[in-house]
């Protein structure tokens, strides 16, 4: 597992071979350019592409999220080219509200940043992160049917399975897998 730096703020960390930050106003164009790839989204949003404006509304909430729980989705940046990958962090998950209250890790990666297990990396350095700094006892993740590269980031990260239910918004299955901190 990496060994994750985090900074005196908690706003960022590092691993061997990722930056994960804050989201900044220049993240705008890349970050769409993630939402706007069919095969990220498929599983995400009712599986429908996000074009640039829904993409800034969304860089929106994860600010707030950051200003009003004091943790949140970093942007994910690759050292070694100050690439943006996409994000991983963690968040409220409203949308199935039969868990809450919960707290839940995600990720999103672009299409060319899938299969290095770049989305397991950035997850266990949250994890890390979340265990020693945050004091929560728990995370869940919400894995949907069908997805299961992201079902795999999920073992790995050591949770497993809790219930199986449906998402109220898409109708689609999910799987809410959890571990204790």
């Amino acid at each position: 597992m990496p060994d994750p730096t985090s900074s005196p703020d908690a706003t960022s960390l590092t691993t061997p071979r990722l930056l994960l930050r804050r989201w900044r106003s220049d993240d705008l164009d890349g970050f769409a350019a993630v939402n706007a790839q069919p095969e990220v989204m498929r599983y995400i949003h009712g599986g429908r592409p996000l074009d640039r404006a829904a993409t800034a509304e969304r860089l929106a909430t994860y600010q707030r999220h950051w200003d009003e729980h004091g943790f949140g989705l970093y942007a994910v940046e690759i050292r070694e080219t100050g690439e943006l990958a996409g994000f991983t962090g963690l968040g409220t998950p409203t949308f199935l509200p039969e868990i809450m209250p919960a707290v839940e890790i995600g990720w999103r990666f672009g299409r060319a940043y899938w299969g290095r297990g770049l989305a397991t990396e950035a997850a266990q350095a949250v994890v890390a992160h979340t265990r020693a700094e945050l004091g929560l006892r728990r995370l869940v993740s919400i894995h949907v049917v069908g997805n299961e590269a992201s079902a795999r980031v999920m073992v790995k990260l050591g949770m497993s399975l809790e219930r199986e239910t449906v998402q109220p918004d898409t109708g689609r299955q999910v799987r809410v897998y959890a571990m204790d901190l």
